[in-house]
């Protein structure tokens, strides 16, 4: 039993309905504050302070402390289900469930078993079902899961030709021991498998084909109309957006306040969630939008948790955490374009703290056999990610100016891809993260890139419908897209591996491959030319970049050491160089 105190987080208050109603007593506008769900990481004397304009009387404070003293903070029961050995009885033959699954399936693709089970009882926490995978001496081990009316399902995403054998394991009778083969054809056309971390700053799918990730969000978009949804994904069949950050569950905040079209637990917003038992309806859904992600070539950067919630996804019992995760990786880490990250500003959830996040990095890292790209974001503070499970650098800004120009910084410190999902969004809102311009959008594109980082996209105009892309998704209307394709085309013309930052002079980046490829960015300064001393002895093709116009202008002529070469005096402008045959 604890007592509520100055030091006691507003979380904690909130989740306790006593304490609460003595909060709403005399602090009333919290109810309804769109900003609740990452107040709750503060104490009541931080939160006296945390409007510098009005704070607090001290009487108010004290009053606070006072008549919450006496209510007691009760500490929850927190049991994991552990499923029964004897779940069918003896009657049940072993292996007897129907099971069907495919010939063949290619490579990193899906290879999928159903199997016609036991529904009875509570089978989500009730039935574990496991199958073994053999290729050779290679082996896997995958986690099966339930998916309603006595179906389960099994997931495997093969990384190897050939024939594959399998034989499950199950507490349930009937689900154990079901043996089978199949095989495993050569990928398709556009499947070049998983994306992985290459040359240790950049990155590349599976057969080592080049992977430039050109990202933008949409975080509550697979919780909208059909209609809305339909839309959104038509918008990016037409965008260069390759990867999408977007959350499992629904989110509450500014400019998000309708209601989900489903839910992922069974139960309801006014009687509460059943933890223990999924709605596969949701998670179907899910998967269906990011398998259509896929058929767009767009990686699906699964955000697994968050802070804006009204539901209480963000407060559950660790054991429901553990399960929730387990289910989603069962479910979805087959599909080859995943990407998870643990949070988005996970700084702001006031539930969990540093010992949460190792854990749920271990048991998707443990659960997942394909070790698909896994990061954590911040909002305030950085995570550390010199973690080991930590694959590349998920980064929002800290500095409300100062964004894409510490890439470089960053690289040295965590030697990790760079990817700035959150530079700020372009919009009109009245949030400073949500009013930059397109130009300064493409700006901290260009600057990121030339930084040997990668900077991802958002969009925030104010609707009259608070359809927003970078949460609800519908259309982009914002001056950016167009421009981040041209740059997306010149990224794609560079070196294979990536850019790499050069040594620069001190008012403009330059990024490349010494001695073969330059490519200098200036910015928002806009010189009328630019003198050069590059190494005699090599000559050079040169072309002006106007980054905002997308107009690329070959220079005549070989150009060799020391020589200038003229600009338009505008900025935005960029100049490339590369060796010539």
């Amino acid at each position: 039993m604890k007592t509520f105190d100055a030091q006691t987080k507003l979380g904690y208050i909130w989740a306790n309905e006593e304490a609460r109603k003595v909060l709403l007593k005399h602090v009333p506008e919290l109810e309804k504050s769109p900003y609740l769900s990452f107040m709750k990481m503060r104490t009541l004397p931080q939160l006296a302070v945390a409007n510098e304009a009005w704070t607090w009387p001290p009487e108010l404070l004290t009053t606070l402390l006072s008549e919450l003293a006496p209510i007691q903070e009760t500490a929850e029961q927190d049991e994991e289900p552990i499923p029964s050995s004897d779940y069918e009885p003896e009657s049940v033959g072993m292996g007897s469930a129907y099971a069907k699954a495919p010939e063949w399936a290619e490579k990193w693709g899906i290879f999928e078993i159903v199997l016609q089970g036991p529904d009875y009882g509570n089978p989500y926490v009730d039935v574990r079902v496991d199958c073994s995978f053999t290729h050779g001496e290679h082996k896997v081990q995958v986690s099966g899961f339930y998916d309603g009316n006595g179906l389960y399902r099994i997931r495997l995403m093969p990384e190897h030709e050939g024939e594959w054998h399998y034989k499950t394991s199950s507490n349930a009778r009937s689900l154990e021991g079901i043996t089978g083969k199949f095989t495993c054809v050569k990928p398709g056309l556009h499947n070049h498998g998983p994306v992985r971390v290459h040359n240790t700053f950049h990155f590349a799918y599976e057969d080592g084909t080049a992977y430039i990730p050109v990202g933008t969000t949409c975080y509550a978009w697979t919780h909208q109309s059909k209609e809305l949804e339909d839309q959104t994904l038509e918008t990016l069949s037409k965008s260069p957006f390759n990867k999408l950050r977007m959350c499992v569950f629904p989110k509450s905040y500014q400019f998000n306040e309708n209601e989900p079209t489903d839910y992922p637990f069974e139960g309801s917003v006014e009687h509460g969630w059943d933890d223990t038992r999924f709605n596969p309806n949701y998670f179907r859904h899910l998967e269906n939008r990011i398998a259509q992600l896929g058929e767009l070539g767009i990686e699906a950067d699964l955000i697994l948790f968050h802070a804006y919630d009204r539901w209480g996804f963000s407060e559950m019992k660790k054991s429901a955490d553990n399960r929730y995760l387990r289910y989603l990786v069962a479910r979805l880490s087959a599909y080859r374009h995943v990407w998870w990250s643990l949070a988005n500003e996970y700084d702001l959830m006031w539930a969990k703290e540093e010992a949460d996040w190792e854990r749920f990095a271990a048991i998707v890292t443990e659960d997942d056999p394909y070790r698909h790209l896994l990061s954590i974001h911040n909002c305030f503070a950085f995570y550390d990610y010199k973690r080991d499970w930590i694959t590349h650098c998920s980064v929002q800004r800290i500095d409300v100016y100062r964004t894409a120009e510490n890439t470089t910084e960053w690289r040295s410190e965590w030697n990790k891809p760079i990817v700035i999902d959150e530079c700020a969004y372009e919009g009109n809102i009245d949030m400073g993260w949500g009013n930059i311009s397109g130009p300064e959008m493409v700006r901290r594109f260009w600057e990121g890139a030339i930084r040997g980082g990668y900077v991802g996209h958002g969009e925030t105009y104010l609707d009259p419908e608070d359809i927003l892309w970078w949460s609800k998704g519908g259309k982009l209307r914002g001056d950016s897209p167009e421009r981040i394709a041209f740059l997306r085309k010149v990224l794609e013309s560079g070196p294979v591996g990536g850019l790499e930052p050069l040594k620069s002079e001190w008012d403009a980046p330059s990024a490349g491959m010494k001695d073969q490829y330059y490519l200098f960015y200036y910015g928002i300064n806009q010189p009328k030319y630019r003198n050069f001393s590059m190494k005699p002895g090599i000559a050079y093709q040169v072309e002006v970049i106007d980054t905002w116009n997308m107009s690329i202008q070959k220079q005549p002529g070989l150009y060799e050491g020391t020589f200038r070469i003229e600009l338009p005096g505008r900025s935005y402008m960029a100049i490339r160089m590369i060796k010539a045959q």
